[in-house]
């Protein structure tokens, strides 16, 4: 212990070195200034969790963290399994299907960011982050499907949702004030309409209380992968201070989802499992902490490869639906025992087809496919993803729009920074006990994540679903266009630039947002662009 303690205060050190080093020898880089004129906000993961790295693949640095570890080569080896095309058979990256959703991780997430901007629905299309949200008049998921629904099957079996036949329309839409701004200058919102028709969908459309939903009421939106970057170190924020900073929104009248919060406490949905810890992943704030969060599952249920702790399939909300369907198709039943042979010859039968096919689809203790070591691997890969740092931060037109961005209130939502605590994290999965040290950590970190990881609502044509939505991170996303190829922000990619961001958070009166637009729309051009110049700059 006492080893790693001075290594880690050597390594931190020696960070600030690295910093003044690069701003000396790589002006390309855009480097920090040296250290006595460093400001704290320009590590934006803190000395622990910040690369300054600003070019194309500045989203996949790993931490300081991850090297103090001595976890490089987990790091690299959990990168693999990212990158790589999951297959039906080619070991270790095998296990793909029954059904799927996309073959691999960064499908979706095009340079470790954000999910582009996509003119149709095809699950082929490189940085197509796209997710398919299906709901019943209600809002709530359609239970006959998986609340991220597969579009794509490994023979004999069929996709729920055949993705060929899916339409994805960019309609435009006109605000208050003519998307116009006093001095002239103008700017354009769209937003997705999307289309399923009704043989796309291979099971029959049953709701929660299992009735049968009209296709005419069915309800279809789009809902965009985000940066991966960080997310460790928003697991290290402490219980106590996500708590803290929904009951200042509480005391300030701040509306909060009550399937959240109620009163002055969580509600019996505000946190995650046997844990108790709050939810702080997802747009929907469905996940946390992060050893059972988006990127955890994802190896999962987008591939629906089977590991130590996920030993079922990733089909249906309802459990049955989707194996009832297919036991009953003359098409899967006639290839399903060779698909046995090839893909799962362990799996005991009986000789009655259509159970067989029903048992083998809900079986929970399928054979693993992903070994405990890789699943390691991966997720000392997904913790140990640094922040770029900021950058331009002593720029004047950078510190005027910084100023104007808190001005305006556009800080209430993305607070700057957080303070992490121990980091003794939990898994609610059991595979990692608290705080393991197969995993980096993050202690006591300043960290600018620009967000209160608090739901709130725009109130946007197409809203997301529920209308409830965390605020997202604003950290590192001026790189996006560098390292993804596109700019594209919000859920579904409806904003192609920050000023269209901006411009659809006052859409509507109702909005939580719709005050700070209005000071905004004040501000001459000058002020404004020093605005989204601070934003890129984060």
């Amino acid at each position: 212990m006492k080893n790693k303690s001075a290594k880690l205060s050597a390594l931190l050190a020696g960070v600030l070195l690295l910093g003044a080093t690069t701003a000396c020898n790589d002006d390309k880089k855009e480097g920090p200034t040296p250290p006595e004129q460093l400001s704290e906000e320009v590590y934006a993961g803190g000395l622990l969790g910040t690369t300054f790295n600003v070019s194309a693949s500045a989203f996949e640095d790993p931490t300081p963290a991850v090297e103090i570890a001595g976890l490089m080569n987990e790091f690299k080896y959990g990168e693999y399994f990212f990158e790589r095309p999951i297959t039906q058979t080619n070991k270790p990256f095998n296990g793909l299907g029954p059904v799927y959703i996309r073959n691999s991780c960064i499908a979706c997430h095009p340079g470790y960011g954000h999910g582009k901007r996509m003119e149709r629905y095809n699950a082929d299309d490189w940085g197509n982050g796209y997710l398919l949200v299906v709901t019943d008049p209600q809002d709530r998921y359609i239970y006959s499907l998986a609340g991220m629904p597969q579009t794509r099957a490994v023979a004999p079996f069929k996709a729920p949702i055949d993705d060929s036949n899916i339409d994805i329309q960019w309609l435009t839409e006109t605000d208050e004030w003519g998307n116009k701004f006093d001095d002239g200058e103008t700017y354009e919102l769209t937003y997705p309409e999307v289309t399923i028709p009704e043989e796309a969908y291979y099971v029959p459309l049953i709701d929660k209380d299992g009735n049968t939903v009209p296709y005419a009421n069915v309800k279809v939106r789009l809902e965009s992968t985000i940066g991966i970057y960080g997310t460790g170190l928003i697991d290290a924020i402490p219980d106590d201070s996500l708590k803290a900073q929904y009951q200042k929104e509480a005391a300030a009248g701040v509306q909060l989802n009550p399937e959240m919060w109620a009163g002055n406490d969580w509600a019996a949905s505000g946190y995650y499992g046997k844990t108790k810890h709050p939810k702080r992943y997802t747009y929907a704030l469905t996940r946390g902490p992060l050893q059972d969060a988006p990127g955890a599952n994802a190896i999962w249920n987008i591939t629906n490869v089977i590991r130590p702790t996920k030993r079922s399939h990733y089909l249906d909300l309802n459990g049955t639906i989707y194996a009832t369907v297919s036991s009953q198709d003359a098409d899967v039943k006639a290839g399903f025992y060779d698909y046995l042979r090839t893909y799962c010859p362990t799996f005991t039968t009986t000789g009655d087809t259509a159970r067989d096919i029903y048992n083998y689809l809900t079986c929970d203790t399928l054979p693993i496919e992903m070994s405990g070591d890789d699943y390691n691997n991966f997720m000392v890969w997904h913790r140990g993803l640094a922040v770029p740092a900021a950058r331009n931060m002593t720029d004047s037109d950078v510190q005027r729009g910084k100023k104007l961005f808190t001005e305006l209130g556009c800080a209430y939502c993305h607070r700057p920074s957080w303070t992490t605590g121990d980091d003794n994290f939990t898994d609610p999965t059991g595979f990692y006990q608290d705080g393991d040290s197969r995993l980096p950590r993050y202690p006591n970190q300043k960290i600018w994540p620009y967000s209160d990881f608090v739901q709130h609502k725009l109130y946007m044509k197409n809203d997301i679903r529920t209308g409830w939505c965390r605020t997202t991170p604003l950290w590192g996303r001026g790189l996006s266009q560098i390292c993804t190829g596109a700019s594209e922000r919000l859920h579904d990619c409806r904003a192609r630039n920050v000023i269209e961001a901006i411009m659809w958070h006052g859409w509507s009166r109702q909005s939580d947002a719709y005050e700070s637009v209005v000071k905004f729309r004040k501000l001459n051009k000058a002020d404004r662009d020093a605005v989204v110049k601070f934003i890129n700059s984060i």
